[in-house]
């Protein structure tokens, strides 16, 4: 069968609102926006992440940007495709041994359906992997946090990302058991929106909305009622407005969204076997993805589940450092063709 180069291979976390690339040995080379700049008329594509994130709500009528991936799967297949190749060939731009493709092991929602994931897979051939492997992204998040899942003992991880949120329990190397639910970072952007719209008759964008959830938003209790001033455009005159929000309106808005998350979580400890759920109850629950960034959604989880939360270190990053981690298991999946997003060793 051969040694695998491990160097040579890379670990994806194609995500709905970042794709990150992880290489071994360098770590995470590449965290960009999972946008893409295409031109209508011709097809090309304008730009890619950073650069086309800064077009959004910018850009002429012959230009639109898109966002290939929703709520953790494939939504635009080519485009998915396209932005692939190109982080590929950026993370591996100064390696002199390109001529030979890389291996890939990519994450994908535990929930995913089996056509969903062979999209995933064949885009990822697509974009110049000799082989694609998928991993469950509540599995690579754990491993990402430096929780033992190889061993008996349970361990469990919520990772919030854009376009959902994974909850899982893990045990000697697999999921026992686990939930996945399409509401997430994007749900919180998208509740901000309508909260403004509805209250205030306003009309902002998506960046706008991301922005007043990274600076007030918060999950919990109030503890300083920030305040913070928005533009956009006002729906009942069309012409620019600037009005100002609190902390408090916020969090009002981003209640549901919160409430849903949690009552994941709760169902999960429901079905999780009482063993596990006495590990869970020592060593606590871990956090990951950009949405565990939210302020006090630690707390709010933990007066839910009357149990320690923590966010890891890197909740960003997390991961796509997991995905990396497991290159390693890429002979096992070779040998083992029936295992597919959940992971084990023998």
């Amino acid at each position: 069968m051969g040694i695998f180069n491990f160097s040579q291979d890379l670990g994806i976390d194609l995500g709905t609102a970042n794709t990150l690339v992880f290489v071994k040995g360098k770590g995470v080379v590449v965290k960009e926006p999972s946008v893409v700049a295409k031109n209508k008329q011709t097809g090309d594509i304008e730009a890619v992440g950073s650069s086309a994130r800064n077009m959004i709500g910018r850009t002429p009528g012959n230009i639109t940007v898109i966002r290939p991936m929703k709520d953790g799967v494939i939504a635009d297949y080519d485009t998915t495709a396209a932005m692939m190749k190109y982080y590929i060939q950026k993370a591996m731009k100064n390696r002199s041994y390109f001529a030979r493709k890389p291996n890939v092991m990519v994450c994908v929602p535990s929930g995913i359906t089996m056509v969903e994931e062979r999209a995933v897979i064949d885009a990822t051939k697509q974009a110049g992997a000799k082989e694609a492997f998928p991993i469950s992204e509540p599995f690579a998040a754990a491993i990402g946090a430096g929780l033992p899942v190889w061993e008996p003992t349970g361990s469990m991880i919520v990772d919030i990302g854009g376009g959902t949120t994974e909850v899982a329990v893990i045990s000697l190397g697999g999921v026992v058991t686990s939930r996945s639910i399409r509401t997430a970072g994007d749900d919180m952007d998208e509740a901000i929106t309508n909260y403004i719209r509805k209250h205030y008759s306003l009309m902002i964008g998506e960046r706008t909305a991301e922005s007043i959830k990274l600076e007030i938003g918060t999950a919990g209790d109030i503890t300083k009622n920030e305040e913070m001033d928005i533009r956009g455009r006002d729906l009942l005159t069309g012409l620019p407005k600037t009005i100002t929000i609190t902390a408090e309106e916020i969090a009002l808005s981003l209640k549901d969204t919160v409430e849903s998350i949690v009552d994941a979580v709760k169902n999960t400890l429901e079905n999780t076997p009482p063993e596990l759920a006495a590990d869970i109850m020592d060593r606590g629950i871990v956090l990951s993805g950009g949405g565990s960034l939210l302020k006090q959604i630690d707390k709010a989880i933990s007066d839910e589940t009357k149990m320690p939360v923590f966010v890891t270190e890197d909740p960003l990053e997390s991961v796509a450092i997991g995905t990396g981690k497991s290159l390693e298991y890429i002979q096992h999946f070779r040998s083992h063709p029936n295992v597919s997003s959940r992971p084990t060793v023998e």
